[in-house]
């Protein structure tokens, strides 16, 4: 499998609410890629979904929603760090950015009472991003870097496109802060299409009961409740075509599928990510073999669903 475009995806910025960067790469891949791809989708973008993307292909009955936000930090008052989402502060952590003087290149201090503050050459500009510095490692068994979730989801999704028939690719922003893009979205889905199904390709977490090397999760809860009758179906294609995958059943935790149950409109959905351990540091780690069943996993539904 290459990764090339997987490397691409984590090394461009784009924490919740700063995601102009990644959207406008993933635009211009879709603008340069589709006309090889075996159905040419329609793409729609626009500030009507904020930095979101729909692309349309064909006669849709499911969609795949996969965010393209990250988690990071906010410089404060002073040295001070403000969370977005929830990163992994450890000391020493390396982080960038940009301000209106240049570039910015500081590490992360987390005090003993849990305060987040920054060392640097100069004070950063208050309401300035800052993310993880890129870190790109593979190896046969493991990719491990910063922001697999959920750039390796977004890599998914844009590989399942280069096949598809019929469907729709929703990539969502805010999803790291609770979401709400998604729910943008999926109004145009639901209302200009009426498409109800969504498969929620993101990144899960390593526990005692998912993994590494056990195949893609199939999530049956998190603080999040699906359809049983959809999550059976999703079960009953996998068993049919062979695919790996083992069940994920959680309390906690939540994804763009939430924000879908939440809104007004009847969606039936279902995440299915792979697993990774070190969660929203600068190690994050997924298993090849994950990925490659992830993969399956999408093709397969997106062709029977």
């Amino acid at each position: 499998m290459d990764f090339s475009l997987l490397e691409k995806l984590c090394s461009i910025p784009g924490i919740s609410g700063d995601e102009g960067a990644i959207r406008d790469f993933i635009v211009a891949y879709i603008q340069q890629e589709s006309p090889s791809w075996d159905v040419q989708p329609e793409l729609i973008v626009g500030e009507e979904l904020q930095d979101g993307i729909l692309l349309v292909f064909g006669s849709p009955t499911t969609a795949i929603f996969s965010h393209i936000d990250t988690v990071g930090y906010t410089a404060g008052y002073g040295v001070d760090l403000i969370k977005v989402g929830g990163p992994s502060a450890v000391s020493g952590t390396v982080l960038v950015g940009h301000d209106s003087k240049g570039p910015v290149t500081c590490k992360l201090h987390r005090s003993k009472e849990g305060a987040l503050t920054y060392e640097c050459e100069r004070e950063i500009e208050r309401g300035t991003c800052l993310s993880y510095q890129p870190s790109f490692e593979l190896n046969p068994t493991f990719v491990e870097t910063p922001y697999l979730d959920n750039r390796l989801g977004v890599f998914v999704a844009l590989n399942v496109a280069k096949n598809l028939q019929n469907g729709i690719i929703a990539f969502s922003c805010y999803e790291e802060v609770g979401g709400g893009n998604a729910e943008v979205l999926g109004r145009i889905v639901y209302e200009k299409y009426g498409v109800r199904q969504a498969l929620i390709s993101d990144i899960t977490w390593v526990t005692s009961g998912v993994q590494h090397c056990n195949g893609v999760a199939v999530s049956l809860r998190d603080s999040g409740i699906p359809r049983k009758k959809f999550t059976n179906r999703i079960q009953a294609v996998l068993n049919a075509k062979a695919c790996k995958y083992q069940l994920e059943v959680e309390s906690a935790g939540g994804s763009d599928g939430n924000v879908l149950q939440k809104s007004p409109y009847p969606f039936d959905w279902c995440f299915i990510g792979a697993a990774e351990d070190n969660v929203h540091s600068p190690y994050e780690r997924v298993a090849i073999v994950d990925i490659e069943s992830m993969l399956e996993a999408y093709r397969c539904l997106m062709e029977t669903l």
